[in-house]
Protein backbone atom coordinates (compact mmCIF):
# COMPACT_ATOMS: atom_id res chain seq x y z
CA UNK A 1 0.00 0.00 0.00
CA UNK A 2 1.34 3.80 -0.40
CA UNK A 3 -0.52 6.55 0.14
CA UNK A 4 0.09 9.69 -2.59
CA UNK A 5 -0.86 13.10 -1.85
CA UNK A 6 -0.13 16.36 -4.75
CA UNK A 7 0.57 19.90 -4.06
CA UNK A 8 1.51 23.19 -5.40
CA UNK A 9 -1.63 23.68 -7.73
CA UNK A 10 -3.11 27.10 -8.36
CA UNK A 11 -4.24 29.61 -10.41
CA UNK A 12 -1.51 30.73 -13.45
CA UNK A 13 -1.34 33.09 -16.82
CA UNK A 14 -0.43 31.91 -19.93
CA UNK A 15 3.22 31.24 -20.51
CA UNK A 16 3.69 31.30 -16.76
CA UNK A 17 5.15 27.96 -14.80
CA UNK A 18 4.09 25.95 -11.67
CA UNK A 19 6.15 22.76 -9.90
CA UNK A 20 3.46 20.25 -8.68
CA UNK A 21 4.89 17.78 -5.91
CA UNK A 22 3.70 14.29 -5.10
CA UNK A 23 4.66 12.73 -1.29
CA UNK A 24 3.85 9.36 -0.95
CA UNK A 25 3.46 7.26 1.74
CA UNK A 26 3.92 3.70 2.75
CA UNK A 27 5.91 1.08 0.98
CA UNK A 28 9.20 1.75 -0.34
CA UNK A 29 8.65 4.40 -2.96
CA UNK A 30 12.06 3.55 -5.34
CA UNK A 31 9.82 0.01 -6.15
CA UNK A 32 7.19 1.77 -7.38
CA UNK A 33 6.80 3.61 -11.40
CA UNK A 34 5.15 6.81 -11.25
CA UNK A 35 2.89 8.68 -13.44
CA UNK A 36 1.30 12.23 -13.69
CA UNK A 37 -2.29 12.29 -14.97
CA UNK A 38 -4.72 15.34 -15.94
CA UNK A 39 -8.57 15.35 -16.06
CA UNK A 40 -10.16 18.31 -17.89
CA UNK A 41 -14.06 19.06 -16.81
CA UNK A 42 -16.23 16.65 -19.37
CA UNK A 43 -13.30 14.79 -20.66
CA UNK A 44 -11.31 11.52 -20.24
CA UNK A 45 -8.43 11.27 -17.59
CA UNK A 46 -5.26 11.68 -19.84
CA UNK A 47 -1.62 10.63 -19.72
CA UNK A 48 1.01 13.39 -18.85
CA UNK A 49 4.22 11.77 -17.69
CA UNK A 50 5.72 9.01 -16.13
CA UNK A 51 8.95 7.95 -14.60
CA UNK A 52 10.70 4.61 -13.96
CA UNK A 53 11.26 3.41 -10.53
CA UNK A 54 14.66 4.84 -10.15
CA UNK A 55 14.09 7.85 -12.46
CA UNK A 56 16.27 6.41 -14.93
CA UNK A 57 13.61 6.84 -17.76
CA UNK A 58 10.84 9.31 -18.36
CA UNK A 59 8.11 9.48 -20.86
CA UNK A 60 6.06 12.32 -21.71
CA UNK A 61 2.64 12.81 -23.83
CA UNK A 62 3.37 15.05 -26.72
CA UNK A 63 1.07 17.49 -25.78
CA UNK A 64 3.39 18.20 -23.10
CA UNK A 65 6.57 17.53 -24.33
CA UNK A 66 9.71 20.33 -24.34
CA UNK A 67 7.55 22.16 -21.56
CA UNK A 68 6.95 19.53 -18.61
CA UNK A 69 9.81 17.64 -17.03
CA UNK A 70 8.73 14.92 -14.88
CA UNK A 71 11.55 14.33 -12.14
CA UNK A 72 11.62 12.01 -8.91
CA UNK A 73 13.63 12.13 -5.35
CA UNK A 74 13.33 8.86 -3.95
CA UNK A 75 15.54 10.15 -1.26
CA UNK A 76 12.58 12.30 -0.03
CA UNK A 77 9.81 9.76 -1.36
CA UNK A 78 8.09 12.32 -3.74
CA UNK A 79 7.66 13.28 -7.64
CA UNK A 80 7.56 16.63 -9.56
CA UNK A 81 6.29 17.80 -12.33
CA UNK A 82 8.33 21.63 -13.65
CA UNK A 83 5.04 22.50 -15.87
CA UNK A 84 6.89 25.69 -18.11
CA UNK A 85 4.96 27.51 -21.09
CA UNK A 86 1.74 26.80 -19.37
CA UNK A 87 -1.09 27.27 -21.78
CA UNK A 88 -5.32 27.08 -21.12
CA UNK A 89 -5.48 23.60 -22.72
CA UNK A 90 -3.15 22.32 -19.35
CA UNK A 91 -6.34 23.55 -16.78
CA UNK A 92 -7.47 20.53 -15.58
CA UNK A 93 -7.21 18.32 -11.89
CA UNK A 94 -3.36 16.76 -12.09
CA UNK A 95 -3.30 13.09 -10.40
CA UNK A 96 -0.41 11.43 -9.66
CA UNK A 97 -0.24 7.79 -9.50
CA UNK A 98 1.76 4.73 -8.69
CA UNK A 99 2.73 1.16 -9.88
CA UNK A 100 4.82 -1.46 -8.25
CA UNK A 101 6.84 -2.09 -11.44
CA UNK A 102 9.89 -0.84 -13.42
CA UNK A 103 7.45 1.37 -15.68
CA UNK A 104 4.02 1.93 -15.27
CA UNK A 105 3.44 3.41 -18.94
CA UNK A 106 0.63 5.36 -20.73
CA UNK A 107 -2.90 3.74 -19.60
CA UNK A 108 -4.36 4.78 -16.30
CA UNK A 109 -5.34 1.45 -15.42
CA UNK A 110 -1.71 0.32 -15.55
CA UNK A 111 -1.68 2.21 -11.79
CA UNK A 112 -2.97 0.91 -8.52
CA UNK A 113 -3.14 3.51 -6.56
CA UNK A 114 -3.93 8.15 -6.76
CA UNK A 115 -3.59 10.38 -4.90
CA UNK A 116 -6.75 13.19 -4.73
CA UNK A 117 -5.42 15.22 -7.34
CA UNK A 118 -4.40 19.36 -7.45
CA UNK A 119 -6.13 21.85 -9.84
CA UNK A 120 -4.14 23.71 -12.09
CA UNK A 121 -5.95 26.72 -13.91
CA UNK A 122 -4.09 28.63 -16.45
CA UNK A 123 -5.77 31.64 -17.34
CA UNK A 124 -5.30 33.92 -20.66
Amino acid sequence: QVQLVESGGGLVQAGGSLRLSCAASGRTFSSFAMGWFRQAPGAEREFVAATSWMGGSAYYADSVKGRFTISRDNAENTMYLQMNSLKPEDTAVYYCAATPAYSGGHSPGAYDYWGQGTQVTVSL
